[in-house]
């Protein structure tokens, strides 16, 4: 798995910059992310786990004299440019929607911006699940912050960018994959509340590599089966709020009221509940079991997460279960799961380092040979969030 840029990479990075823009530029970089344990529990004010992993977008800015944004997309090898006074109030479906969105809620955050020139360049795979979104989000926030020497607290700007990704672009993601994206740290797991924003910090077993398989299945999560899923949530919680005080959400929906009252939902709605309320529990014993270094009871509460997003959330694909079955079989794998909005995407998978070679071989080609499809398989440890890229 690609780590951090390279000190030879950094420099073509910036020749590239001046080729383009004849000056030099600052060059910031934030993460993608995987979710180890709490998949749809973020925008239902729940728990989650993941970790910032070692495959990153990279911003390089410069001042303008004038008021244009002036993008350059290294992986498109595209330029396109804006009006910061005339910023479009609609989305393209363009790559360039996740930047423009975060600086027009920079504006209407008040935080006057300069003209800039910007040169974008990711290694994060696009509809893998894995959050490209988020690290081309937070990475362009902190490029404008910066230019314009102002600091926004590390909540803030994931709130900020999340909004963008909300309001502007149209995907309604939780907050988790900005805020790792913003707070990861090498060789941790984050334990987020995704309501109190209050979070911990997680060593990762060092016997264990985290290994991402890539089903090489595109999915969007502004497509209308993700929308439709946090809808079904929200009237999932609408309806336990009339049988109880003080739910807000589904986080507030404990498993014995879900006994009691959930037999009188839609079949549909009563089974995405039932996966973010247990969905909620496992994610703290997960945490649990992190702290008493018992990566097996891990392993398997990922299982019971994929089971459930599979059968309840109805997210998962052909592929997806097929990846998670292969890996089950391989001797030295704790867990595996889907990670990520579904549909496609990537299982993330806990396997004991001594075993992480011959993992990567007989899931590569038993996937080949179930699907068709060669995917690709990225050996990682977490990474730390947003920085200065060296």
């Amino acid at each position: 798995m690609p780590t951090q840029k390279t000190t030879k990479e950094v420099a073509q990075l910036s020749e590239k910059f001046v080729r383009l823009y004849g000056t030099e530029g600052r060059f910031l970089q934030a993460p993608g992310r995987v979710n180890l344990i709490g998949e749809h529990t973020d925008y239902n004010d729940g728990f989650v786990m993941p970790v910032a992993i070692p495959l990153r977008t990279a911003v390089g800015i410069a001042p303008r004299t004038d008021q244009r944004l002036v993008l350059f997309s290294q992986n498109y090898e595209e330029k396109v440019e804006f009006d910061l006074e005339n910023l479009p109030d609609e989305p393209r479906r363009h790559w360039s929607d996740y930047v423009v969105g975060v600086a027009g809620k920079l504006l209407e955050r008040g935080i006057r911006l300069r003209g800039a020139n910007l040169l974008i360049d990711g290694n994060v795979p696009q509809g893998a699940g894995l959050s490209s979104s988020a690290s081309l989000e937070v990475s362009s926030c902190q490029a404008f912050l910066e230019l314009s020497g102002i600091a926004l607290a590390g909540a803030e700007m994931a709130r900020l960018c999340q909004s963008a990704e909300n309001d502007f672009v149209g995907a309604r993601c939780g907050i988790m994959d900005q805020f790792v994206s913003v707070h990861g740290r090498k060789n941790h797991a984050l334990l987020l509340d995704c309501r109190s924003l209050s979070y911990q910090h997680q060593p990762v077993p060092q016997e264990v590599h985290l290994v991402i398989c890539n089903t090489m299945v595109r999915h969007s999560l502004a497509g209308s089966e993700y929308n439709e899923r946090r809808r079904e949530c929200e009237a999932g919680a609408e309806f336990f709020a009339t049988k109880l005080s003080g739910v807000k959400a589904l986080r507030d929906v404990s498993r014995e009221d879900f006994e009691k009252y959930g037999g009188e939902l839609p079949e549909s709605v009563r089974k995405r509940c039932r996966h973010v309320i247990t969905e909620n529990g496992r994610v703290l014993e997960a945490a649990a079991a992190l702290v008493r270094y018992d990566a097996k009871h891990f392993g398997q509460l990922m299982k019971q997460s994929h089971a459930s997003l599979r059968d309840d959330f109805e997210v998962s694909c052909r592929e997806l279960d097929v990846m998670a079955e292969l890996a089950g079989r391989i001797e030295g794998v704790y867990g595996s799961r889907m990670t990520g909005g579904g549909f496609g995407g990537c299982t993330v998978n806990l396997v004991r380092s001594d075993r992480v070679e011959e993992f990567s071989s007989k899931v590569a080609q038993g996937y080949e040979g179930a699907t068709g499809k060669k995917p690709e398989i990225y050996v990682c440890t977490a990474a730390d969030g947003v920085s200065d890229l060296k």
